[in-house]
């Protein structure tokens, strides 16, 4: 695991630090086989209703959208579609993701994504002083306050 001291900074970090907002990097250990938000929580040590998963999905009606979610939710395709002003949704292809957001599975950030997209963040995250996204990076997270997150990236808080 990388030394705290040498982390290298991903674009989302230097986006939140030219914005003036305070999170703090933490790394953890990457399984190839074991992408899931459960498996970056036990490396945290943090409960995993606080380390936040980020999707993309596509409406039918509106294009692309991002779910921010909790590791041990699933999003509910029915009320995603509502809160987006779609009809219908789904994933996007997991081949689409890179070229659609600038990461890869298991380093999507809600923060700095190719080109911004409506985001919507389950309103569990208020419960909490911080939350966990991907920093951008497997292997990176960012700790962050909810508020910020949602300040920062224009995000509405739903019940997804």
């Amino acid at each position: 695991m990388p030394d705290k001291q040498h982390i290298q900074k991903t674009n989302a970090a230097r986006l939140l630090d030219a914005a003036g907002i305070e999170y703090e990097l933490i790394p953890y250990e990457v399984d190839e086989n074991d992408l899931a938000a459960g498996h970056v929580a036990s490396q945290l040590g943090e409960p995993i209703e606080t380390v936040f998963k980020t999707l993309v999905l596509r409406g039918d009606r509106n294009g692309l959208f991002v779910c921010v979610m909790p590791g041990d939710m699933e999003v509910d395709m029915k009320v995603a579609a509502k809160i987006s002003g779609n009809k219908s949704c789904a994933m996007i292809h997991m081949k689409e993701l890179l070229p659609e957001t600038g990461y890869i599975r298991g380093g999507c950030s809600p923060i700095g994504m190719k080109k911004p997209l409506p985001t919507f963040i389950y309103e569990s995250a208020m419960l909490y002083d911080h939350i966990y996204v991907s920093a951008g990076i497997r292997g990176l997270q960012i700790k962050i306050n909810p508020d910020d997150l949602i300040r920062f990236v224009g995000a509405g808080i739903y019940p997804i």
